[in-house]
Protein backbone atom coordinates (compact mmCIF):
# COMPACT_ATOMS: atom_id res chain seq x y z
CA UNK A 1 0.00 0.00 0.00
CA UNK A 2 0.68 3.38 -0.61
CA UNK A 3 0.48 5.73 2.20
CA UNK A 4 2.24 9.49 2.80
CA UNK A 5 3.66 11.17 6.25
CA UNK A 6 -0.01 12.46 6.10
CA UNK A 7 -1.43 9.03 6.38
CA UNK A 8 -2.76 9.19 3.14
CA UNK A 9 -3.18 5.80 1.81
CA UNK A 10 -5.01 4.19 -1.13
CA UNK A 11 -4.48 0.38 -1.15
CA UNK A 12 -3.53 -1.21 -3.78
CA UNK A 13 -6.47 -3.39 -4.53
CA UNK A 14 -8.26 0.10 -5.31
CA UNK A 15 -5.71 1.14 -7.58
CA UNK A 16 -5.62 -1.75 -9.92
CA UNK A 17 -9.13 -1.59 -9.93
CA UNK A 18 -9.48 2.08 -11.06
CA UNK A 19 -6.50 1.04 -13.32
CA UNK A 20 -8.21 -1.74 -15.07
CA UNK A 21 -11.58 0.53 -15.19
CA UNK A 22 -9.60 3.58 -16.80
CA UNK A 23 -8.43 0.53 -19.27
CA UNK A 24 -11.79 -0.57 -20.10
CA UNK A 25 -13.05 2.30 -20.65
CA UNK A 26 -10.54 3.44 -23.11
CA UNK A 27 -11.00 0.39 -24.60
CA UNK A 28 -14.86 1.19 -24.98
CA UNK A 29 -13.65 4.96 -26.27
CA UNK A 30 -11.29 4.11 -29.09
CA UNK A 31 -14.00 1.41 -30.25
CA UNK A 32 -16.25 4.20 -30.08
CA UNK A 33 -14.23 6.54 -32.15
CA UNK A 34 -13.45 3.82 -34.56
CA UNK A 35 -17.11 3.53 -35.54
CA UNK A 36 -17.94 7.14 -35.27
CA UNK A 37 -15.01 7.27 -37.83
CA UNK A 38 -16.63 5.28 -40.17
CA UNK A 39 -19.63 6.59 -40.09
CA UNK A 40 -17.84 9.64 -40.80
CA UNK A 41 -16.30 8.28 -43.61
CA UNK A 42 -19.32 6.72 -45.77
CA UNK A 43 -21.51 9.87 -45.14
CA UNK A 44 -18.30 11.89 -46.91
CA UNK A 45 -18.29 10.10 -49.03
CA UNK A 46 -21.60 10.79 -50.66
CA UNK A 47 -21.26 14.77 -49.61
CA UNK A 48 -21.54 17.41 -52.38
CA UNK A 49 -18.98 19.98 -52.94
CA UNK A 50 -20.52 22.66 -51.11
CA UNK A 51 -20.82 19.51 -47.65
CA UNK A 52 -17.03 19.28 -48.11
CA UNK A 53 -15.17 22.22 -46.55
CA UNK A 54 -17.95 21.15 -43.48
CA UNK A 55 -16.39 17.83 -43.48
CA UNK A 56 -13.11 19.59 -42.58
CA UNK A 57 -14.69 21.40 -39.74
CA UNK A 58 -16.39 18.45 -38.58
CA UNK A 59 -13.56 15.95 -38.79
CA UNK A 60 -10.98 18.68 -37.14
CA UNK A 61 -13.86 19.10 -34.29
CA UNK A 62 -13.84 14.90 -33.85
CA UNK A 63 -10.00 14.98 -33.35
CA UNK A 64 -10.15 17.70 -30.99
CA UNK A 65 -12.65 15.32 -28.90
CA UNK A 66 -10.37 12.36 -29.24
CA UNK A 67 -7.34 14.43 -28.20
CA UNK A 68 -8.75 15.60 -24.60
CA UNK A 69 -10.59 12.48 -24.23
CA UNK A 70 -6.85 10.55 -24.83
CA UNK A 71 -5.44 13.09 -22.87
CA UNK A 72 -8.19 12.70 -20.00
CA UNK A 73 -7.56 8.85 -20.19
CA UNK A 74 -3.56 9.80 -19.37
CA UNK A 75 -4.39 11.95 -16.72
CA UNK A 76 -6.53 9.72 -14.90
CA UNK A 77 -3.84 6.97 -15.26
CA UNK A 78 -0.93 9.32 -13.86
CA UNK A 79 -3.73 10.17 -11.30
CA UNK A 80 -4.09 6.42 -10.05
CA UNK A 81 -0.56 5.92 -9.90
CA UNK A 82 -0.23 8.97 -7.50
CA UNK A 83 1.55 8.60 -4.89
CA UNK A 84 0.33 10.90 -2.18
CA UNK A 85 -2.61 14.41 -2.66
CA UNK A 86 0.14 16.53 -3.58
CA UNK A 87 1.44 14.79 -6.49
CA UNK A 88 -2.52 14.40 -7.91
CA UNK A 89 -2.85 18.35 -7.12
CA UNK A 90 0.32 18.76 -9.27
CA UNK A 91 -1.12 16.50 -11.88
CA UNK A 92 -4.47 18.12 -12.09
CA UNK A 93 -2.83 21.42 -12.51
CA UNK A 94 -0.87 20.83 -15.08
CA UNK A 95 -3.93 18.89 -16.63
CA UNK A 96 -5.36 22.20 -16.97
CA UNK A 97 -2.74 24.00 -18.03
CA UNK A 98 -2.19 21.63 -20.93
CA UNK A 99 -5.86 21.86 -21.83
CA UNK A 100 -6.27 25.32 -21.65
CA UNK A 101 -3.17 25.84 -24.13
CA UNK A 102 -5.04 23.22 -26.44
CA UNK A 103 -8.44 25.05 -26.16
CA UNK A 104 -7.21 28.25 -27.24
CA UNK A 105 -4.70 26.67 -30.21
CA UNK A 106 -7.62 24.40 -31.16
CA UNK A 107 -10.35 27.39 -31.30
CA UNK A 108 -8.21 29.38 -33.59
CA UNK A 109 -7.84 26.08 -35.87
CA UNK A 110 -11.45 25.36 -36.22
CA UNK A 111 -12.37 29.03 -36.55
CA UNK A 112 -9.48 29.52 -39.42
CA UNK A 113 -11.15 25.87 -40.88
CA UNK A 114 -14.47 27.01 -40.59
CA UNK A 115 -13.66 31.03 -41.85
CA UNK A 116 -12.21 28.62 -45.60
CA UNK A 117 -15.15 26.55 -45.49
CA UNK A 118 -17.90 29.33 -45.77
CA UNK A 119 -15.18 31.21 -48.54
CA UNK A 120 -15.03 28.26 -50.72
CA UNK A 121 -19.09 27.24 -49.95
CA UNK A 122 -19.74 30.77 -51.18
CA UNK A 123 -17.58 30.64 -53.92
CA UNK A 124 -19.32 27.24 -55.24
CA UNK A 125 -22.69 28.44 -54.85
CA UNK A 126 -21.37 31.56 -56.91
CA UNK A 127 -20.07 29.44 -59.52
Amino acid sequence: MAADKNGFEIPDQMRDFAEKSVDQARKAFDDFMNMTQKAVANVEDTASVVQTGTSGVNKKALNFAEEHVDAAFKFAQQVVRAKDVEEMMKLQQDYMRRQMEALGEQARDLGNTASKAAQDAAKSVKS
